[in-house]
């Protein structure tokens, strides 16, 4: 029984830190439901980001076409690894709005004015309810939302070339052969 007082702290510290260690290489999922999946957004309208500027609520969701809905924030480092696949999906005239996350206002917009700013529309949400109404885990979150403003898939976590490919372009482009010259170029 001394034994067990003698090692057991150390094997109870070693076997946590074990899970520990497990849980950092697991990695956040990526593809995660959303309990919109195939449901109407939930109602929300935000302020414009600029002043003068288009916000953003449910109504320019429903286009009848596809579009993207980003979730970003100026002090999101991921939220700059992905910001090369939005621009390359707004060049490709892919319509994205965005949902700024508990940012200022100054802020986000140096973060666009040094990257660029992909979006057609900025709804400013510095408080975070709308993305929380949304049921956003963090930042960068990008729904696909079809015509009828129904989320049909969500992608937590920075966009990759290769998600843009398998995840986002096939709702927006008519055949694979074309969605794969819109990520070579």
């Amino acid at each position: 029984m001394s034994r067990f007082w003698r090692f057991g702290p150390a094997l109870l510290g070693g076997l946590l830190l074990a899970l520990f260690a497990m849980g950092l290489t697991l990695g956040p999922p990526e593809n995660l439901d959303s309990a919109y999946e195939n449901k109407p957004l939930p109602a929300f309208t935000l302020p414009p980001l600029y002043e003068g500027g288009t916000g953003l609520d449910t109504a320019i969701l429903t286009s009848g076409k596809p579009v993207l809905l980003n979730v970003f924030a100026s002090w999101c480092a991921p939220c700059r690894v992905e910001h090369p696949q939005l621009m390359a999906l707004a060049e490709n005239k892919i319509p994205i709005y965005a949902v700024n996350y508990k940012d200022t206002r100054n802020a986000a917009k140096r973060f666009l004015n040094r990257l660029g700013n992909p979006y057609s529309a900025i709804g400013f949400d510095g408080r975070g309810q709308a993305a929380l109404d949304l049921g956003v885990y963090g930042v960068p979150e990008t729904f696909i939302i079809n015509g009828q403003g129904h989320v049909v898939a969500r992608h937590v976590g920075p966009l990759t070339p290769e998600d843009v490919r398998a995840l986002i372009l096939p709702y927006f482009m008519d055949s694979p052969k074309e969605a794969q010259h819109a990520v070579s170029r």
